[in-house]
């Protein structure tokens, strides 16, 4: 009996740990209203969030199918455009919004991943590019439905036509969105298509003697990296309320990029962890030094030291810093049993 609860905790171990994970950030706006943390903590920390769901999506793309793309900004702009048109000019529920938000986008990743199918390495980057910038000046010159460089404005989302949220519940929202975005890619890598976006990823050749389909498996992994992009972008306009085109730029798709190698690539914990470390050191730290707050990019010099240094030392990410934090541990202890006796 004990090793059946043993082997059903160890099965069930991710989604408990995503679970706690989630109800101790929804702890934050009620420690934000008893005046224990400050309110700017609040929007720092939804920014995180956001950005980790983007950075999952690449994540896969990346990590899993060896694809990598510098258009992430530029989707995740077309989601806070879509969903602010839907919403405030056309007047259609939030949900209906998400969905033709979130869809969109994902349909011009599967064109993209068409793409990929003739190029890879530095030319699809570079296409990718020119894609989020070709989205970018969209956003600019259809001035009628983007208010060009004015930007665009939303509101806090209204669930079920109802149920009117503020900023707090807002927040909430983005950290269901987020858990549940780590349970389906926790799921994804796991399946039989984790492992063949991995199998992919070695080689193709291998792949394809195999019987994968690597044609459908990079339309899927775009699909779903864009999709996440778009979401973000929903959830960062129904949050901060406000749009604009140079929001959309590259070094957010960099940003991105970081946030993985930082953080770890082929992990879920570990792109939280890198999220935490580009979007929130810079606001959280270096802005409240005495001399390296007044200095202007300091967050970006922060990022690409930060990237050398776990290149060198980590380049897996600082997620399997932990390993060595353990072998220590363990070597420590070791030593003081020995010392005893």
């Amino acid at each position: 009996m004990n090793s059946k609860l043993m082997n059903f905790y160890k099965s069930h171990k991710p989604y408990s740990q995503f679970l706690l994970f989630g109800i101790i950030l929804s702890l934050l706006p009620l420690l934000v209203n008893l005046g224990l943390v400050k309110y700017s903590l609040l929007t720092t920390v939804a920014s995180i969030l956001i950005y980790s769901i983007v950075a999952l999506g690449l994540n896969l793309l990346l990590g899993y199918s060896g694809l990598i793309s510098l258009g992430t900004a530029g989707f995740m702009g077309m989601g806070t455009y879509l969903t602010a048109f839907i919403t405030a000019d056309l007047g259609l529920p939030f949900e209906l919004a998400l969905i033709i938000s979130v869809a969109v986008p994902m349909l011009i990743g599967v064109l993209t991943g068409l793409v990929s199918l003739r190029i890879e390495g530095y030319y699809l980057a570079i296409a990718t590019l020119a894609i989020s910038e070709i989205l970018r000046k969209v956003f600019v010159e259809f001035d009628f439905v983007t208010n060009g460089f004015s930007g665009k404005q939303a509101q806090y989302p209204k669930l079920l036509g109802f149920l009117q949220l503020d900023r707090n519940g807002t927040y909430i929202l983005i950290v269901f969105f987020l858990i549940l975005v780590m349970v389906m890619m926790h799921n994804l890598v796991n399946s039989h298509t984790g492992r063949a976006l991995s199998t992919m990823r070695g080689s193709e050749a291998a792949a394809s003697a195999m019987g994968i389909n690597i044609y459908r498996h990079r339309l899927l992994s775009f699909a779903i990296a864009v999709s996440f992009s778009a979401l973000g972008g929903v959830l960062y306009m129904h949050f901060v309320k406000y749009t604009y085109p140079n929001a959309w730029i590259l070094m957010l798709s960099l940003n991105i990029l970081a946030v993985i190698v930082i953080g770890g690539v082929r992990s879920i914990s570990g792109t939280i962890l890198g999220a935490f470390i580009v979007f929130g050191v810079p606001d959280l730290i270096l802005k409240r030094l005495p001399i390296i707050g007044s200095i202007d990019g300091a967050a970006y010099i922060f990022n690409g030291l930060l990237i050398i240094l776990v290149i060198l030392f980590y380049p897996n990410g600082l997620i399997n810093m932990r390993f060595d934090i353990q072998r220590n541990f363990r070597k420590l202890f070791k030593r003081g049993e020995d010392l005893n006796g």
